[in-house]
């Protein structure tokens, strides 16, 4: 009996072990699930801002569609702001001022013009957000002296966009040559100074090539049908416009039409936004240098996502990662 009740003691003590051996496993288990668990709340939890000129131009509807495209694929949150005009320059400082507010890790911004944003971005490093700058470039130089940085520049090379253009209008007027004229996007704005640079090189490199003129409209289709008619009434032999943008392309070639000289005159745009395209199909618009928009705006996602997951230094200091998307010429 007492060998019986010796035995049975060892047994149910075995068994015991057994159990709380188990238990500890399991806890252990649990624990590592849980925290599994907290950091991918913790990861999906992480949210991007983007700030862009408007999506009132296709140009900007097709970045923002790039960008939570590529949010998609990273399984990241991503909200998409833009101000209601390229005019905007107000309005677009707000909207980033409020994302600021928002507990956004990191946020894109593609500035109105090369100074409007700059006091948004010195707060939003002040508060550890890390800030991309999208196509439009912020005067670095400013940015610097104000205390202010970004992590990278993403944009199309613009002043290859220029050069093609005018490559393009160059080789298809041939030795001929004649009159040329740019119409230009806002005075100032670093892309369409850019792409005018650009162009204006390769103008002046050929001798057989006169430019005539070269004036900003805006980036708007109406004022790009004035100045284009005004070069017109000016220099009625003019062979060529190159645009800065295609809206405005659209609206010098209205001006062509009008007066009647569709087929004559040489309209250039820039872009590859879907009514230029179209027109260039149908034989309107000459051709149109197309960028990637939507290439753009997941690029600049995907540096944002870069620097919070490496938890890249905000410094002044620091130097930017700049990425240029290459321009593709679209005729008939």
């Amino acid at each position: 009996m007492k060998g019986f009740k010796k035995s049975f003691k060892m047994s149910v003590a075995i068994l015991l072990g057994v159990v709380f051996s188990l238990a500890v496993v399991l806890g252990a288990s649990f624990l590592n699930v849980k925290a599994s668990q907290t950091k991918a709340t913790s990861t999906s939890n992480v949210k991007y801002a983007m700030v862009l000129k408007t999506l009132a131009n296709p140009f900007w509807v097709k970045m923002k569609d790039g960008i939570l495209q590529e949010a998609k694929k990273q399984g990241v949150k991503v909200d998409v702001f833009a101000a209601t005009s390229e005019d905007a320059i107000e309005e677009q400082l707000k909207i980033f001022e409020d994302a600021i507010t928002k507990g956004y890790k990191g946020i894109g911004i593609a500035p109105i013009s090369p100074v409007n944003v700059i006091p948004a971005v010195v707060e939003a490093n002040k508060k550890g957000i890390y800030v991309v700058n999208v196509d439009e470039q912020i005067n670095m130089d400013q940015l610097k002296k104000a205390g202010g940085s970004v992590v990278g520049f993403v944009t199309t090379d613009n002043e290859k966009v220029g050069a093609m253009a005018a490559t393009y209008i160059v080789n298809k007027l041939g030795k001929q040559g004649g009159k040329v004229a740019i119409i230009e996007g806002k005075a100032g704005n670093a892309s369409g100074e850019a792409r005018k640079r650009g162009a204006t090189e390769v103008f002046k490199a050929n001798k057989n090539i006169q430019l005539v003129a070269s004036q900003p409209a805006d980036w708007d289709r109406l004022k790009a049908l004035d100045v284009a008619t005004n070069i017109m009434q000016r220099f009625p032999d003019i062979k060529a416009f190159y645009c800065a943008n295609d809206t405005m392309a659209l609206g010098a070639l209205q001006a062509v039409i009008n007066a009647g000289k569709l087929g004559k005159i040489l309209v250039v745009g820039t872009d590859g936004i879907p009514e230029a395209v179209q027109s260039v199909k149908s034989g309107k618009l000459t051709a149109t240098i197309a960028q990637d928009p939507a290439k753009i705006g997941a690029e600049s996602l995907k540096l944002l996502i870069k620097a919070v997951k490496e938890k890249k230094p905000i410094s002044p200091n620091q130097k930017p990662v700049i990425i240029k998307i290459d321009p593709i010429l679209v005729t008939k």
